[in-house]
């Protein structure tokens, strides 16, 4: 007789990230978890080994959503032989950008999108819409079935082929270009930053992209990274892409086996509000290691990022969390601040860039602080990296203002950051 009540604790967390993540309505979230807790109470005397209770319970939340999104298709009238498992996965911060469902809706009029987005993925009442849209709950009613008819005659679209990255390394300059940045008394402007944390590159498909880390004061060269997205991947039925990268010369914590080229795959997943990591694997001693969302800190000390890897916003604005007053900064002192704290005009490589200023002070890692500088394409221009002086110091020996003495300071909240490196990408050159 296995004891339900401590298996269930165990793998609590993971089935609630599983299915929050699934469905986009928090209530109807919580619903499925307790017809998943219930199901799987009335079925635990089957389960002979404990070992498996985590997979097994998850195939039951699996099917619990799927069946949630098959009763939502039929109210759009999708047949349901055409439905797969993923085609209305909405998740708890958005529509998936690159599911069927998402694709359709783009080759709709924008009228038709609309009104099948409000009502479909927001879950809105005919009268709020209605409310929102300053029209009459009458034409809500035609304007949706025929949206609901337009939808039907596209659904479904075949998808993309996947395809394989290539070996075509173009090398990023060996020196850091020289730059100038200048502050621009202007309010900053509104952007959709889509790219995943830390790598730069859009999780789309057809997306590829470089991009080199400097060092400082040298200014030279000391890594390179070649990315591109090379197909769909799924991740416990949450949809996203594949992103196979390799880093040369990576930094010791970066590397894979000690070697001088390391290879990853990631999978990433964008919305239409957020942008996360799903999964991660390398080849480590002739094995594969393959890391999830589900696979709690082991995960997300590497690859997460927000409260319970909700991952970053993509559409940021100043939120007044952070404060930056020349080389002052001052923040809120909260968990995940990433905030944008001004107009910046960044110079480099011969152009000159209108850019917003996002700095995260300790969101990513404790100890330090970037500043990331975006055009109004929602693309990096320019990442540079701050260290406070204590950091890491059982691995460094010395402060960090010893170890790099001729280089920029800043402070934050009063302590002391020195600039260590910067990356910039093929997109500026």
């Amino acid at each position: 007789m296995i004891d339900f009540e401590a298996l269930v604790s165990q793998v609590m967390q993971p089935l609630e990230r599983f299915v929050k993540f699934r469905i986009g309505n928090l209530q109807d979230a919580e619903d499925i978890l307790q017809e998943v807790l219930m199901a799987a109470y009335r079925g635990a005397e089957t389960l002979n080994d404990e070992v498996m209770f985590k997979p097994w319970i998850l195939g039951i939340a699996r099917n619990k959503c799927n069946d949630y999104f098959r009763a939502k298709a039929k109210r759009m009238e999708i047949p349901l032989e055409s439905l797969d498992e993923t085609a209305l996965t909405t998740g708890i911060h958005g529509v998936t950008t690159r599911t069927v469902v998402h694709e359709t809706l783009d080759r709709l009029g924008d009228t038709d999108k609309q009104i099948l987005y409000l009502s479909y993925f927001r879950d809105l009442p005919q009268a709020e819409i209605a409310s929102r849209l300053g029209i009459p709950v009458g034409t809500v009613k035609s304007r949706l079935h025929h949206a609901k008819q337009q939808f039907k005659e596209l659904y479904p679209e075949k998808p993309k082929g996947e395809t394989v990255m290539k070996n075509n390394r173009q090398f990023m300059p060996e020196y850091m270009p020289d730059y100038q940045i200048k502050e621009i008394k202007a309010e900053p402007f509104a952007v959709c930053w889509e790219e995943i944390m830390g790598w730069f590159i859009v999780p789309k498909l057809g997306e590829k992209l470089s991009w080199a880390m400097y060092d400082f004061p040298k200014r030279k060269r000391t890594e390179q990274c070649d990315l591109e997205v090379t197909g769909r991947a799924q991740v416990h039925g949450i949809e996203g892409v594949e992103i196979e990268t390799v880093e040369y010369d990576p930094m010791d914590c970066n590397k894979i086996d000690g070697a001088d080229v390391a290879k990853r795959r990631f999978v990433a997943q964008l919305t239409d509000t957020h942008c996360r990591y799903l999964a991660e694997s390398h080849v480590e001693d002739g094995v594969k290691k393959l890391f999830t969302f589900l696979d709690g800190d082991e995960f997300l000390v590497s690859w997460g990022f927000g409260e319970d890897n909700c991952g970053k916003e993509t559409h940021i604005a100043p939120k007044g969390l952070i404060q930056k007053r020349g080389s002052v900064i001052t923040t809120a002192k909260q968990p995940f601040m990433l905030d944008v704290v001004g107009r910046y005009e960044v110079a480099i490589n011969g152009k000159t860039y209108d850019t917003i200023c996002v700095i995260d002070a300790g969101a990513y890692e404790e100890g330090v602080v970037t500043e990331q500088y975006l055009d109004r394409n929602g693309r990096t221009i320019l990442w540079r990296r701050f260290n406070r002086s204590d950091w890491m110091q059982k691995n460094y020996k010395r402060p960090w203002t010893e170890l790099l003495p001729e280089n920029e300071r800043v402070t934050v909240d009063g302590e002391t950051y020195v600039h260590w490196y910067d990356c910039i990408s093929d997109y500026i050159l």
